[in-house]
């Protein structure tokens, strides 16, 4: 049997989410592999995957915060909010100034409200918005809360076009599960007048998963690595170290006493290093979410 884990992809441009992991089905020979966070096709970057037990952490990691390397288009609007979709209605962006880009940004920067992309998998009276999509179907998303944590312009280029200039912005951008880099796009675009849409974009990190672990499927066809379970669980959490009545307790799916390690999810370890488990803090306990080695 393979061995538990996870893989941290950097996944090219034009392979769906799930073509990458039937992809990594092959190398690692499991059918046990998932992924954390899909990235669209035109996307390149971090793709984290779960082998065998390390399923089990996708849920938890698809939570956690990532950063992006994107560029955004202001001048043109698609039916997607990206470059996959459809062009739409044009306007000439040459008169857009540095200083209205950086303050649209400002704007978009924190915590903020943000209506997902028409074309987002979110469902809709029982539907994913996206199949609506494909049908010429309009459907009412409802705005969420999600956190920009940073969004730092890295470059501003105003690309001259005889039907009418486009402004082409480079940034940097962290921001909570959730956020739709697309609709930041949409929305830079609406507030300066122009349109917009995100023409590129690259996924540097995934919580402690960064393109400095990340492997090429090339790469990873040649020397298949991955990070072993108890290791991805440590960069991933912080850590608790049980002795070996809690271990019991964990493993049997009981409650244990409270960590003042936070809410969670907490790795929670065994005395020789293994790890057993994540948990989250309840009123005066903590209880196993996650069993990796039940009794």
């Amino acid at each position: 049997m393979a061995e538990s884990g996870v893989v941290v992809v950097d996944k090219p441009a034009d392979w769906t989410s799930h073509d990458v992991v039937a992809k990594t089905r092959g190398l690692a020979r499991t059918r046990r592999v998932g992924h954390a966070g899909t990235l669209d096709p035109m996307a390149t970057g971090v793709l984290v995957l779960g082998i065998e037990k390390g399923t089990k952490l996708l849920g938890h990691l698809t939570l956690t915060e990532k950063t992006y390397e994107a560029t955004i288009r202001l001048g043109l609007l698609t039916n997607t909010d990206d470059a996959e979709g459809e062009p739409g209605a044009r306007t000439d962006a040459s008169a857009v100034t540095d200083e209205e880009v950086r303050e649209a940004v400002a704007k978009l920067t924190g915590v903020i409200s943000q209506v997902p992309p028409q074309v987002s998998a979110i469902k809709v009276d029982g539907k994913r918005a996206y199949k609506s999509a494909r049908e010429g179907k309009e459907v009412a998303l409802k705005a969420r809360e999600v956190t920009v944590s940073e969004f730092e312009v890295t470059d501003i280029r105003h690309v001259a076009d005889p039907d009418g200039g486009f402004v082409d912005v480079d940034a940097v951008v962290t921001c909570s599960s959730g956020t739709y880099i697309r609709s930041l796009a949409r929305d830079m675009g609406v507030d300066l007048g122009v349109g917009g849409h995100l023409s590129a974009l690259r996924r540097t990190r995934v919580g402690p998963y960064d393109l400095s672990q990340a492997r090429t499927l090339d790469e990873l066809a040649r020397e298949f690595t991955q990070v072993p379970l108890a290791r991805a669980v440590a960069a991933a959490f912080p850590v608790r170290t049980l002795d070996e009545t809690e271990t019991r307790a964990i493993r049997h799916g009981n409650r244990i006493g409270e960590s003042t390690l936070g809410e969670g999810p907490v790795g929670l370890f065994a005395p020789d290093g293994s790890v057993v488990a994540l948990g989250e803090n309840r009123p005066g306990h903590m209880k196993p979410i996650v069993v990796f080695t039940p009794a």
